[in-house]
């Protein structure tokens, strides 16, 4: 352990997200045993935008519901979290001016909804960050470039979701219904992969993991964490610690806290 912020991949979950007991019971539960961040930077599997992009960091902007045919209720969530016009600086000078900004762009619910759990009081400076490509190993440079934030307080976030084919998601099996046999064998795969720290299997994750290509139809969801694999790599390697796991309609719902 380090006096650094750490790096988060997080499984973020659909808006329902707030209605099971357990899973926010998890989340809150990691968040209080991490010490407070001064700001986050969320990379979320919602935004894909070339080149770099970052969020509203001049004035605030109202959150994204990017989802359809939820109960009003979810529409309704708030999040106002303070802006963080010095980290938009920082990611700037880092990545080498190379970032746009979009002022107009709120939070989108892969930032949110696991935010509201983990930090509910909305006190802690959010700024997001685009995917400019779905590509493992661009990201992974990408994540190594970033990885000086953390030794200013800033914790790094890929959200997205170990598995993601909503083909699975059958709301009459329940949240803890079994999981269908392909996202339990890629499941299986990722922590194994993780926890011997294996980074040329995760990068060529397409051609080494069992199930790829139904786990992630596409592979957007997974490809934040190739932002947190390059940060905490530049910080001195991938030790991780598996944080969530367990399966969430079907999904794997597992993720990982990095702290070297």
């Amino acid at each position: 352990m380090t006096d650094r912020a750490p790096i988060l991949y997080l499984s973020h979950g659909a808006p329902p997200l707030a209605d099971d007991a357990r899973w926010t019971q998890e989340l809150a539960h990691w968040s209080a045993g991490i010490a407070r961040p001064d700001s986050i930077l969320m990379v979320s599997a919602h935004w894909e935008e070339a080149p770099v992009t970052v969020s509203a960091s001049a004035a605030p902007a109202p959150l994204l519901y990017d989802f359809w045919g939820f109960p009003q209720k979810y529409y309704e969530v708030r999040y106002a979290a303070p802006l963080a016009p010095a980290l938009a600086d920082d990611v700037s000078r880092l990545l080498g001016g190379q970032v746009h900004r979009d002022e107009s762009r709120g939070l989108d619910h892969g930032a949110y909804v696991p935010l509201v759990e983990m930090y509910p009081e909305a006190d802690v400076p959010v700024l997001q960050l685009s995917l400019p490509t779905l590509d493992p190993r661009a990201l992974f440079e990408l994540g190594r470039s970033l990885a000086p934030l953390r030794d200013t307080g800033t914790m790094i976030v890929g959200s997205g979701f170990t598995t993601h084919n909503l083909r699975w998601f059958d709301p009459g099996a329940g949240a803890d219904g079994p999981a269908p046999a392909a996202s339990a064998e890629f499941d299986h795969w990722a922590a194994e992969a993780m926890a011997s720290e294996d980074l040329d299997a995760l990068l060529d994750f397409g051609h080494r993991a069992p199930a790829a290509r139904l786990a992630h139809p596409r592979t957007e969801h997974w490809a934040p964490l190739y932002v947190a694999l390059g940060a905490a790599y530049q910080s001195g390697g991938i030790a991780n610690q598996s944080v969530i796991d367990g399966f969430w309609f079907g999904l794997s719902k597992r993720s990982w806290e990095f702290a070297a």
